[in-house]
């Protein structure tokens, strides 16, 4: 619900709250040259010496005004001539002309109407409206974003237009937020929807009908400061039943002009005062400053609105057509998918073309969708959910588990996607099943689940779901792949010859990419150490990936490789030689990121698993303590990263390297050295330090077993470090 009510307005209202921003950082320009350019009357400079100064250069003068910013105008009637100046109010003499700004005017009533008159204010108010609803939800958006309010500005993931959409938002949101709700309460002032003004006026004395009392001897005159000075006007000559009239920020008062005596009082009142106060936040008249800066963060509404058409048209070219949709009143089978980026819609587009090819009459649809008041002819349905965040409903899902509250008759299957490194692993999915069963919706198959994406956790999924449809069902499914990029090796280093497995250190140049290519989240853009580098072998549409040893900021794409039996990828990146080059992708990987905190880091790997823990050392500027625990065969063949480690030593970036070398004269492996360093190990845990372990599955589940029994007596748990973000895995 949120992120619907953040985009449809932001789509639909987006030309009109790019006009008001765009106008209104203009107009806060204007605003600000008015009160640099404009001449201070002095300090506690009185109202009757200001009117006194002006009325000598002009007898005729009906009345002055002073503006938020501090600007004196005066107008008279002289010879039966009207005329207007900008005044000094240290001589009473004309500085400049009052006649409007041309192109000021312009803008006010671009900003205000559109030159459209009520009309026109009526359609601007709505997109203030807009703008408010858009800073609100986009408030809490960027808070879920990032883990919170406590991290509001931690690093932004994901591609260039997502990034720098949420970074404008989070730096802007106060401005826009001020500007949209005074917005509507002017607009609401105009239209006269607030609350009536009730003015309460005492009448103080009878007017005399004399004439002629000096300025200066009028005692409220004197009494009244010019920095306090609205607007004071001036009896007509020739009408001894007229007053000079005062209004000031305290309130406004007639004046008998014969004897000064105060005739009548009318305090300010609050709603006064609150809109006087409303009119100086949004137009900074009256404080330049402020309007700079709201007008300043205006700028970034039209780049959030570009950035957020470019999300919106990415997520949509996300989702593959499905074809041979039938109508939900007459399909036999309903799949339904959660799906935040985009991904599982590739899934169900594999999973209802196979169910299709079986003959079975298929509708798709999102989960937000969902009515089992139009399922009149279904005989199952199948539910793929993805998970937002801590468990969150992703965005094709909103409003589903309201509905499914509903007596439900037709038999469920949940087939959950997630990655199993996050401690919410699928628990939207999990969700579902348990307010399903509660609900007393009948279940088809158990709720299974399908990790980081998997083809293979789909396939056998779908063969359990063709075993309860007693069909045969094979899903083959090949994930949406990125826009690839040609990356050119410049480097290699080869190691594990002399024990039969030859691996290799491939370092690519960063390939040449647009502007609009970052934009849409189609290049290499930013990335880190940790990342995975998506190779398309010749011969395979199959991406395979590999962790990352550097990041964006190093110049350069690293990888390592080892040639497996019959490996087709492996093969051919092992065979590569400088100035061959290759078809790459990056995928991001936040869950197997170092971080930028000082807390101590337990790296675990072995193998190629080297390469991220190598790129966390490698970019350890800040000198962080790192312990790096290093698993190879013999230290002569396959100490990947072997200079580059005792450098790294030398010079801070590394704490400590301890190595478990299996096929020495004493065999060690990595769980045996953990094991024999248990207590400083135990030490760095309870200094809050993270563990991340990168390499293949069964030395992963040594170090678990191992972790398990040294963490134990100091009252830790994985599941504990999991769910704290202190145990990382990246395993394969």
């Amino acid at each position: 619900m949120l992120r619907t009510l953040h985009r449809w307005p932001g789509l639909f209202a987006m030309l009109i709250v790019t006009v008001l921003a765009l106008s209104g950082a203009a107009l806060s320009v204007f605003s600000a040259a008015e009160r640099f350019a404009t001449t201070q009357a002095e300090t506690g400079l009185s109202v009757a010496e200001l009117a006194q100064r002006i009325q000598t250069v002009y007898p005729g003068v009906e009345q002055i005004k002073r503006a938020p910013s501090g600007r004196i105008t005066a107008y008279w009637f002289i010879d039966g001539t009207p005329g207007s100046a900008v005044i000094d109010p240290a001589t009473g003499r004309q500085i400049a002309s009052a006649d409007p700004n041309t192109a000021e005017r312009w803008l006010t009533n671009l900003h205000r109407s559109l030159f459209l008159d009520d009309a026109g204010r009526m359609v601007m108010a709505a997109g203030a409206a807009a703008m408010l609803l858009l800073a609100v939800s986009g408030l809490f958006l960027v808070a879920r974003r990032v883990g919170g309010w406590k991290r509001w500005f931690g690093r932004l993931r994901g591609p260039l237009a997502g990034r720098l959409h949420a970074e404008i938002a989070r730096v802007t949101f106060a401005g826009l937020l001020l500007s949209s709700a005074t917005a509507l309460w002017m607009a609401a002032s105009t239209f006269d929807l607030l609350p009536a003004n009730d003015v309460q006026t005492r009448n103080i004395a009878e007017a005399s009908g004399e004439t002629g009392m000096a300025l200066r001897s009028i005692q409220l005159l004197n009494q009244s400061q010019v920095s306090d000075l609205n607007a004071l006007s001036f009896p007509a000559p020739d009408d001894a039943t007229d007053v000079f009239t005062l209004n000031t920020s305290k309130g406004t008062a007639t004046l008998d002009q014969g004897t000064g005596s105060l005739l009548t009082w009318s305090d300010t009142t609050a709603m006064e005062q609150i809109s006087q106060t409303v009119t100086m936040l949004h137009t900074g008249k009256g404080a330049a400053v402020l309007g700079l800066v709201l007008g300043l963060m205006g700028l970034g509404v039209p780049v959030m609105g570009v950035s957020g058409l470019m999300l919106w048209l990415s997520g949509r070219r996300g989702q593959p057509r499905i074809t041979g949709n039938t109508k939900a009143s007459r399909a036999q089978t309903i799949i339904l998918v959660g799906s935040e980026g985009g991904s599982t819609w590739g899934f169900a587009a594999t999973l209802h073309k196979a169910l299709k090819e079986q003959g079975q009459t298929v509708h798709t649809g999102a989960m937000s969708s969902f009515e089992p008041g139009r399922y009149t002819n279904a005989q199952r349905i199948l539910v793929l959910a993805a998970t937002y965040g801590e468990g969150d409903a992703p965005a094709s899902a909103k409003g589903f588990l309201s509905r499914l509250s509903a007596q439900g008759r037709v038999p469920l299957a949940i087939l959950g996607f997630g990655d199993s490194s996050f401690p919410a692993y699928c628990a939207f999915a999990h969700l579902v099943a348990q307010k399903a069963a509660a609900a007393g919706w009948p279940m088809l198959m158990p709720l299974e689940t399908v990790n980081r994406q998997s083809p293979q956790d789909f396939a056998r999924w779908g063969r359990s779901l063709g075993a309860a449809l007693k069909i045969r069902l094979e899903l083959a499914h090949t994930p949406l792949v990125p826009a690839s990029h040609a990356i050119s090796l410049v480097s290699r280093r080869d190691y594990g010859i002399e024990v039969q497995a030859p691996t290799a250190i491939l370092r690519f140049a960063l390939p040449t990419e647009s502007v609009w290519q970052r934009l849409m989240g189609r290049g290499f853009g930013s990335f880190q150490a940790g990342d995975l580098l998506g190779i398309l072998p010749q011969g395979s549409a199959v991406p395979r990936f590999y962790s990352l040893a550097s990041g964006s900021s190093n110049g350069f794409v690293e990888i390592v490789v080892r040639k497996q039996p019959g490996g087709l990828c492996s093969g051919q990146l092992v065979d590569l030689q400088p100035g061959d080059a290759v078809a790459a992708f990056i995928r991001r990987n936040p869950s197997f990121h170092a971080g930028s905190d000082r807390s101590p880091l337990i790296l675990i790997g072995a193998g190629t698993g080297i390469a991220p823990l190598a790129g966390f050392v490698r970019n350890n500027a800040s000198r962080r303590p790192v312990h790096l625990f290093f698993g190879i065969r013999h230290p002569g063949s396959d100490l990947l990263y072997g200079g580059e480690l005792a450098r790294w030593t030398s010079d801070g970036r590394l704490t400590r390297l301890v190595t478990a070398t299996s096929r020495a004269a004493r065999p060690r492996y990595i769980q045996d050295v953990l094991c024999s360093e248990a207590g400083q190990i135990a030490r760095l845990m309870k200094d809050g330090a993270r563990v991340m372990v990168c390499g293949g599955r069964d030395m992963a589940a040594g170090v678990r077993h191992a972790l398990t029994d040294i963490l134990a007596p100091a009252g830790l748990t994985m599941v504990k470090l999991k769910a704290e973000g202190r145990y990382l895995e990246d395993v394969y």
